[in-house]
């Protein structure tokens, strides 16, 4: 098996700063909890979920932040606090609806094997499929399987160790070295766990599909891939808390975290597109690069960024494809270009299941956020082709997606990505090498 490694100890698992979530310690519950969606029709009412956001109390959880008139935030009530927050939000004059009777009904049928989440990771012995959400060994544990199936396609890829000690473990697939690549990450947030699923399935896509039109385009290229960049995060939403966003380092305030996908060093902490408050879900660190996570990734994408011209950020949820910027609603260099790509990307992804995405930049699309990974490589590196997926649903589930829909998501995903690639040809970046 290949394996390459930029830890400065090799494949080094040490424990540093804090320990590990133990099987002893409560997982956390909602029963009871609900989601509500609010819209916000005024500059007021923006102000006031911004606020109620970036103060981070108990009891309140914001899934989904509107940032423009007329949009909807999608916010987590604990029972305790219900009346008060529905009261607040009738005060101020805004409009809402239940989406979620009972988040922890959810939380149980995602995994409902294992619905207290008690079991050490090595306990989980299932191999990696895809009708169920997996640990992170057990998703590990499959790309090292790829790498001893595959020896002359597939690399194993260590960037480095996270907070807790985790590897940050990804592949490289190569069918042939003079072939552009395409590069794609997933979990950055612990809680989208539709994200490290579908990555997964595309990856094994990528190397056992049938389809001839694919196989084509897919050979044509080489991949960079990494399934869980916040692998910290993601086993602490098997063992501890479903609903965590963060990283896992402590903060001060006894708040634990920053939020990865604020976390890069190009215009951080900008145009209030981030929270300087530790508790907060969006998080922007202590300092650029301030997570190792991110730092990891950031340094391997400038080892290869010569070597991609398609960078891919996945996400959920909301149904978007986003292009940079999220910093500023300035436009890309090569904007028209992109925003074309995007939109022949979404209705290919649409024609199988009749699914909707909405395509746009991210601040105009949603919201202003700074210290993004697609805005940090593309202002960077000038990647060509740079997106931010969010994937399923649009509220029904929120990141609670069910099982059953990782196998539909994840074809419409690549529906999506063969068009994203072949309209990228068309455009001339760059010249594919073709084989045989």
């Amino acid at each position: 098996m290949k394996v390459i490694t930029l830890c400065s100890v090799i494949c080094a698992v040490l424990l540093v700063g804090t320990a590990l979530p133990t099987p002893e310690e409560e997982y956390q519950r909602y029963d009871g909890h609900k989601v509500y969606r609010v819209t916000a029709t005024t500059r007021e009412h923006l102000h006031l979920l911004k606020s109620m956001e970036d103060q981070a109390k108990e009891g309140i959880l914001f899934w989904l932040i509107g940032g423009a008139l007329n949009s909807d935030t999608d916010v987590m009530v604990s029972p305790e606090r219900e009346d008060e927050i529905l009261s607040t939000f009738e005060t101020a004059g805004m409009s809402y609806k239940t989406l979620i009777e009972d988040v922890q009904t959810l939380v149980g049928n995602q995994t409902p094997d294992i619905e207290h989440q008690s079991l050490r990771a090595e306990e989980v012995t299932s191999s990696l499929n895809w009708t169920a959400y997996h640990r992170l060994d057990v998703i590990y544990n499959w790309l090292d399987e790829l790498a001893e199936t595959y020896p002359d396609l597939v690399e194993v890829i260590v960037i480095g160790n996270s907070y807790e000690g985790r590897l940050i473990k990804g592949i490289k697939i190569t069918f042939d070295e003079n072939n552009p690549g395409i590069f794609i990450e997933g979990g950055m947030h612990a809680r989208e766990w539709i994200t490290p699923a579908t990555v997964t399935y595309l990856t094994n896509e990528i190397l056992t599909s049938t389809n001839e039109a694919f196989n084509l385009l897919a050979r044509a290229h080489n991949w960079f891939i990494f399934p869980n960049t916040n692998p910290d995060g993601y086993e602490y939403t098997h063992t501890t808390n479903r609903m965590w966003r963060k990283t896992r380092k402590p903060y001060d305030n006894d708040c634990w975290g920053a939020d990865p996908n604020r976390n890069w060093d190009y215009y951080w902490l900008t145009n209030g597109g981030a929270s300087n408050n530790s508790c907060s879900e969006t998080y922007a660190g202590s300092e650029p690069f301030s997570e190792v996570e991110v730092k990891a990734l950031a340094d391997y994408i400038a080892s290869v960024s010569d070597k991609f011209h398609i960078y891919l950020s996945i996400h959920s949820y909301s149904q978007l494809i986003l292009l940079p910027y999220g910093y500023t609603y300035e436009h890309l260099d090569n904007y028209a270009e992109a925003l074309n790509v995007g939109e022949i990307a979404a209705d290919a992804l649409a024609k199988r299941y009749g699914t909707e995405y909405i395509v746009g930049s991210t601040a105009e699309a949603i919201y202003i956020a700074s210290g993004t990974s697609t805005d940090y490589v593309k202002g960077v590196h000038n990647t060509p082709i740079v997106y931010c997926y969010e994937f399923r649903d649009t509220g029904t589930y929120g990141f609670l997606l069910p099982a059953e829909q990782i196998i539909p998501n994840s074809l419409e995903f690549i529906d999506s990505l063969i068009a994203v690639i072949g309209e990228t040809r068309n455009l001339g970046y760059p010249e594919v090498h073709t084989i045989g």
